[in-house]
């Protein structure tokens, strides 16, 4: 279609001639596999679903099926993904790309397109266009609706225009992005690292089986934990039945817990001072939970949910003295004593006290627990209240690192996203 006028928001210096538009077919060889669906095994060949890559920040063959290498070798004659190579998804998540940037034998199935490495276009380039919300949104002219969601090979190949500079600002473009995507990949595996040493630590710091003693603690302690019944260490609030509809986003009498952010939202700790709750506008309805208001320290536990996660806790702290009632689908408890600040709301996350709720849930379709079946529970807990608010303490502080880190991963890819948004055209 020849040369265009349109030109970039942002650009590298030095670069001012206009950008070209090309079919994308007329760029790449673009094909699939054979059509049909091999034999897959435990072992052999890596064979990737689109699934296998859509969603995910890089491809990884954990988990993922096989084919033996006699499949291979036929599936593969026609086209195979190689380095440099871009996988498209053409079934199900439309659109999502994956760049090849390895160099192993694998397979994809037939739900999914090879846009091979050319010399008219710089691979990464290519990869980061059809990325940007730009191409997106031409993909999503040309997909095809029926029982699932696609889009064919023609359609791509004269259907999607490419718009692009010179080979040396693709270059340019592309290493910019692609160091981005290094940056992203780095935080991510940070994050998943502190999410996996989180786990690891809910499973070890609180004991186990039956035992007295956790796993791992900290040094000075060396006590064994008491063991109570729930109703021996708590006694049991009010909550109320208010629906969200009958609860206001921004003012009102009293402040309100729902189980639905129990369960969502927030952690096993909440500082009420710092979280968007909504409110109760009525003063008669929190007059007639004026002996159930919470402090800190209380423990509010989801009654309901649609699988395992029914009995999810959250420790409240920071109310500050302002009114704040549990609400629908919750069980509110009061410590009889004082306990070290964060200690309940994990342990009563943690597998040493959760799994003792799995044989008392009931339901189908809605998981539920009652109050009369937990009373029974048992409660563990180190006696010296130092042992407590260390344990807490830690938690604490880790979940505000892997929150810290959250959000620089969620920086990092809104500025990737607006990169995308303002390097192409």
């Amino acid at each position: 279609m020849g040369n265009n006028s349109h030109k970039p928001a942002i650009r590298f210096q030095g670069f001012t001639d206009a950008w070209e538009q090309r079919k994308l077919g007329e760029l790449v060889k673009i094909g699939d596999i054979d059509h049909r669906m091999p034999a897959t095994t435990d072992d052999g060949v890596p064979y990737l679903m689109t699934g296998d890559f859509c969603g995910v920040n890089e491809l990884n063959f954990d988990g993922v099926k096989h084919v033996s290498r006699e499949d291979y070798d036929i599936l593969s004659r026609k086209i195979k993904p190689e380095l440099g190579d871009i996988l498209f998804a053409r079934y199900a998540s439309v659109g999502a790309v994956r760049y090849v940037d390895f160099t192993r034998d694998f397979l994809i199935s037939y739900s999914c397109a090879i846009i091979k490495k050319g010399e008219k276009i710089d691979s990464k380039f290519l990869y980061h266009f059809l990325s940007s919300d730009i191409a997106q949104k031409q993909i999503q002219l040309e997909i095809n609706t029926g029982s699932q969601a696609n889009i064919g090979i023609d359609s791509m190949k004269n259907n999607i225009f490419v718009f692009m500079p010179s080979k040396a600002e693709q270059i340019k473009i592309s290493k910019y992005l692609s160091d981005m995507d290094t940056l992203i990949t780095l935080h991510q595996r940070k994050y998943e690292k502190l999410i996996t040493v989180k786990k690891s630590m809910l499973e070890k710091m609180f004991p186990r089986d039956g035992s007295n003693y956790p796993e791992i603690r900290f040094i000075g302690f060396t006590d064994p934990w008491e063991q109570r019944k729930l109703s021996d260490v708590f006694e049991f609030l009010q909550n109320n039945t208010l629906s969200r509809a009958e609860l206001n986003s921004e003012r009102g009498a009293a402040k309100n817990i729902h189980y639905g952010d129990v369960l969502i939202k927030f952690g096993e700790y909440l500082d009420v001072s710092d979280a968007e709750l909504p409110f109760i506008q009525d003063q008669n309805i929190v007059n007639k939970f004026k002996g159930s208001l919470l402090q800190d320290g209380d423990v509010i536990m989801s009654d309901t949910a649609e699988d395992v996660t029914v009995g999810k806790c959250t420790e409240i702290d920071g109310l500050q003295g302002f009114p704040t009632i549990s609400g629908l689908h919750t069980i509110p408890l009061r410590p009889k004593n004082e306990f070290g600040t964060g200690f309940l709301g994990y342990y009563m996350n943690s597998g040493s006290y959760h799994d003792q709720l799995l044989p008392l849930m009931q339901g189908i379709k809605v998981t539920s627990v009652s109050k009369s079946a937990i009373k029974d529970t048992d409660i563990s807990f180190p006696s010296d209240i130092a042992e407590q608010a260390a344990i807490g303490r830690c938690f604490i502080q880790l979940d505000n690192l892997i929150t810290l880190h959250h959000l620089k991963l969620e920086k990092l890819k809104n500025i990737k996203q607006s990169l995308l948004q303002n390097m192409f055209v």
